[in-house]
Parts: C-alpha cells; sequence; structure tokens
C-alpha cells in the first residue's frame, strides 16, 4: 500500500495541532517541540506539519510506501519517464531514518517518494547538534523553491 505525504509549515505549532486534530478527528501519532505528524488510516495520507520553514504553507508533497519493492518501481517509473531525480539513498529526516528519491513536477514542486525504516529520536542526524532555526526548510532537496504560496482568504478555489 502507499500513502499519501504532506508536510506543511506552520507559524503556530500548538494552535495548528489543535486544528488538525479536530478537523481529522484524531490526535497525532508523533508531536515534538518544531513537529506533529497524523497517520491516517481513512484517507490513508502520512500529514506533516513544522516550524521550520521559513514561511506557513506546503513544503513538499510525497508518496510513502510500505516497502522498498513499491519504492524501487516508483523510481524505475520516474527514470523511465526521465524526470530528473535525486537519490538520497538511506537518509535522516523528520524523526525518522528512510530510503528516498526526490523529483520535481513542472512547477517546481517537490515530491518525496520514500519507505521508512526506522524512527530516531531527532529532527536530522546530520544537524542533531544544530540549533532548530538553523535547519531551515524541512527535507526537501535545496535549490528548488521552497514552499507554495497560501491563497488569501478571500481568493478562489
Amino acid at each position: 500500500m502507499k500513502r499519501f505525504h504532506v508536510h506543511l509549515h506552520v507559524d503556530d505549532l500548538a494552535r495548528s495541532i489543535g486544528f488538525y486534530s479536530k478537523l481529522f478527528a484524531a490526535e497525532p501519532a508523533r508531536v515534538e517541540s518544531d513537529y506533529a505528524k497524523w497517520m491516517l488510516d481513512d484517507p490513508p495520507v502520512n500529514f506533516a506539519i513544522s516550524t521550520r520553514g521559513e514561511r506557513a504553507g506546503i513544503d513538499h508533497l510525497g508518496i510513502q510506501t510500505d516497502d522498498a519493492a513499491e519504492l524501487a518501481a516508483m523510481k524505475a517509473r520516474a527514470e523511465a519517464a526521465d524526470m530528473t531525480l535525486l537519490d538520497e539513498g538511506e537518509t535522516t529526516c523528520c524523526y525518522a531514518r528512510s530510503e528516498k528519491h526526490w523529483v520535481t513536477d513542472p512547477q517546481g514542486i517537490a515530491w518525496e517518494h520514500f519507505h521508512t525504516l526506522a524512527n530516531i529520536p531527532v529532527f536530522n542526524e546530520k544537524s542533531a547538534q544544530a540549533a532548530p532555526a538553523a535547519e531551515g526548510a524541512c527535507c526537501a532537496p535545496r535549490g528548488r523553491p521552497v514552499g507554495i504560496a497560501v491563497k488569501s482568504a478571500d481568493s478562489c478555489c
């Protein structure tokens, strides 16, 4: 099974946890000082929020797989379609150790394809000694547009 993944940057983590807990009728599966994640079954989504971004909005989208074979098939499809692919292999981010690769859509939106291997106690092992503010944006590859502007309340759809 695959699970849709959405990662949002938020300004106020506690307020956002309250909002999304009510919206999903579920408490987060994981809460840290700068991060929260819901692993929903209906619809199947890995929904994460963090305060690590430069501005509120979508950081990246993705597909989380249950096993390495599904991840390999997604990677093969991306390569066959001539998509530019950044293969991170085994890495750490968002309090997890994962195998992952990235593709970017024509608008510059990063898509993460990943298989989670284990939970870890820090956001990212590479920056465990750094202050959270020094981390900047989440785990999306550098050199791509960060986030998507949030529509104003008076804009349509």
